[in-house]
Formats: structure tokens, C-alpha cells, sequence
């Protein structure tokens, strides 16, 4: 019997199977690819809304977790995942700046805010009133990540390149079966997927739309992600990472002119130098009502859990949340209450009658 079968391998699956593999834990992963929004995620941790100058939920203690996690990985994968990452906000106003001021001299944002002010000095650039710097910050490739683990899982023997077939899923008193398959725990991490899962689809996952465009824009000669409105990351070879989009709406992986549209003019406004458009992504983050994770045991069937509900800051949430889940699931450590699935108990059963 394995300890856990893991369905799903965006980065709320990668983070759980490694945390399993650090625990010598047997498992086996399912994985079909259909979820889009771990593999074309922009990767940036970053610890502050930029939009209102303060800090992100728990994104201090986040942060202590992710990192010595990305380099383990690294390590053990030997492929350069953690790219730290300089991150600018353009300011807008004057206003703009003083409220940067007013929010860096608070004691829980003076971390991560510096009290200095940075000039424009790109030409190629429109930023008259300067920039705040944010500081630990940086990008992990999620591309690269997921790629390298797959291959890495997939040479263990411990991924199945398939999708999860629920009606296939027998409860047993101390575990469960899955065809051939037995483990004492599942862990459902399927991002947006999950609406389509009979255990957990009464929990609140909405999912939100995020498209980006890489350009190409040789004169824009710029090394820091810059916030102005969107985000503009460099990621070498003088291409850069332009968005995001957020749409409620349209829930396909489908690029769409509207967002291209949308991008573009947001982009227009603050880089002055050519650039070429040469591809757009689109994917669906898993968020959810409260803006807190998913995580915990389902309400009847306590052989289940489920990881999820990350939105866009699954790069810092996911090592956490991970071990956490792990802690809870295998020695019944606790939950924060904030990402505790039971929340939503009374939901569940609401719905069960």
C-alpha cells in the first residue's frame, strides 16, 4: 500500500511530492496536463500588493519556506529555478510616492519597502515620478520546474500521465483503491480542475483568467521586473513577460485578442521603444471567494484531502502550504484556520441535504 496518490502536478503537486519525498513517503502522481496556469505563471515572488502598498497574507513567513525549498529542488535536479529579481513600482503621482513613504516606514512593510526613491534613467521608459524598489524579491521559472520534476518523477516511475478517473476511486475503511492502485491517503491538487472533482466542487474555487504576451524589445534594455499598472519581466535574450490580465468570466486556456488588446494599451503607456509581440499565454488560476487557500480533509470521507486554491501567489504558497498539509494529513498537526477547508463544512453539508 502507498502513503499517498497525488493528483495533479502544477506547483501545489510538485510542492507536495517533494515534501513526501523529504519525508521518504511512497506515492504515485496522475497527471494530465490539462491545467495550464502553474506552466505559464510570470514565477515572481513578491511579498507586497503593489496595487495598495501592503503585505500580502502571511507572505513573510511564505517566504522563510520557499526559498530553502527552490534550492533544494535546484540542487537536486541541477537546473537553475530561483532567478532573485530587482522589483520596481512606478509611480503615477506624487500622491503616489508619498503613500510609498507613509507604507515603507510602517514596522512590518520596512523590510520589504525601501524608504529610497529611484529615478527613471531608461530613456526607453516613461516614468517621471520614479519608482519604490520592493525588496526579496525575485522569479522562480515554473516552466523549467515543471518540466525538470515531471522528467524526474516520471524516471522514478511514480507519475502516471493520465487523467483521474473519480468514478474509478474506491473508499476503503483505511485507505483508498484506485485500480490497481492502494494508499492509505489522496491528495487531490488539481488547480482549476478541481470544479470538475464530485468530493471537493462544493468548495468556493472560482478561477480567474490570466493571460500574458512575451515580447521582444531589443532597446528596452531593462534588468528589473517593473510594476506599472502590469508587470514587465525580463527574462533574457531581450524578451520580457507582459501582464497580467484578470477576466471572471472566460474560463478556457485560450488566448483572446481582447486581453492582447488590453496589454498592449496598459503597455503603450510606459515603454517607449519597439517591440515585438512573438507569443501569448493564457491559463486559469485557481482562486477562491475569500482569497485563502484550499487545504484540509473532506468533511465525510477522511482518506481525502485537498491542495488548492493558490491564485497567483501559488510560487510562495505552495511550499507551506505543502508541509503543512503533510503535518496535518500524517500526524494531525493542525491547520491555520485561514486555509482550512473546514470553513467550509457547513457548506458541504447544506448542500449533502
Amino acid at each position: 500500500m502507498l502513503d499517498y496518490i497525488v493528483v495533479g502536478l502544477g506547483l501545489a503537486g510538485v510542492a507536495f511530492c517533494e515534501t513526501l519525498e523529504q519525508q521518504g513517503k511512497t506515492f504515485k502522481v496522475f497527471n494530465d496536463a490539462s491545467q495550464t496556469s502553474s506552466l505559464v505563471a510570470a514565477g515572481m515572488y513578491n511579498p507586497v500588493i503593489l496595487k495598495r502598498f501592503t503585505m500580502a497574507w502571511n507572505a513573510k513567513e511564505q517566504l522563510r519556506y520557499a526559498l530553502p525549498f527552490y534550492g533544494r529542488i535546484e540542487k537536486k535536479l541541477g537546473v537553475p529555478l530561483n532567478h532573485p529579481l530587482p522589483v520596481f513600482r512606478r509611480f503615477a503621482s506624487i500622491e503616489e510616492q508619498n503613500n510609498w513613504f507613509e507604507a515603507a516606514d510602517q514596522p512590518h512593510l520596512s523590510t520589504f519597502l525601501s524608504a529610497k526613491t529611484h529615478p527613471n534613467t531608461n530613456t526607453a521608459i516613461h516614468a517621471p515620478f520614479g519608482y519604490g524598489e520592493v525588496l526579496h524579491t525575485g522569479r522562480i521559472d515554473t516552466r523549467k520546474l515543471l518540466i525538470s520534476y515531471a522528467e524526474y518523477l516520471l524516471d522514478k516511475g511514480v507519475l502516471i500521465k493520465s487523467s483521474f478517473d473519480y468514478k474509478q476511486l474506491k473508499l476503503l475503511e483505511r485507505g483508498v483503491a484506485y485500480k490497481s492502485l492502494t494508499a492509505k491517503r489522496l491528495v487531490f491538487a488539481e488547480g482549476y480542475g478541481m470544479k470538475q472533482n464530485p468530493f471537493f466542487d462544493y468548495l468556493p474555487l472560482n478561477g480567474t483568467k490570466g493571460e500574458y504576451l512575451r515580447i521582444k524589445a531589443p532597446d528596452l534594455h531593462e534588468e528589473r521586473a517593473i510594476k506599472a499598472g502590469i508587470f514587465c519581466i525580463p527574462v533574457g535574450n531581450d524578451h520580457y513577460l507582459i501582464g497580467a490580465t484578470y477576466k471572471w468570466k472566460d474560463k478556457t486556456n485560450e488566448p483572446t485578442t481582447e486581453s492582447r488588446t488590453e496589454l498592449l494599451e496598459k503597455l503603450r503607456h510606459f515603454v517607449k521603444c519597439d517591440y515585438e509581440v512573438v507569443d501569448q499565454v493564457a491559463g486559469i488560476r485557481p482562486t477562491v471567494t475569500d482569497r485563502r487557500p484550499l487545504v484540509g480533509k473532506h468533511p465525510a470521507h477522511q482518506q481525502l484531502y485537498v491542495l488548492n486554491g493558490f491564485g497567483s501567489r501559488g510560487v510562495l504558497l505552495a511550499p507551506m502550504a505543502s508541509q503543512q498539509l503533510y503535518a496535518y494529513s500524517s500526524r494531525q498537526e493542525p491547520l491555520p484556520p485561514e486555509m482550512d477547508i473546514s470553513r467550509f463544512t457547513q457548506k458541504y453539508y447544506s448542500e449533502v441535504v
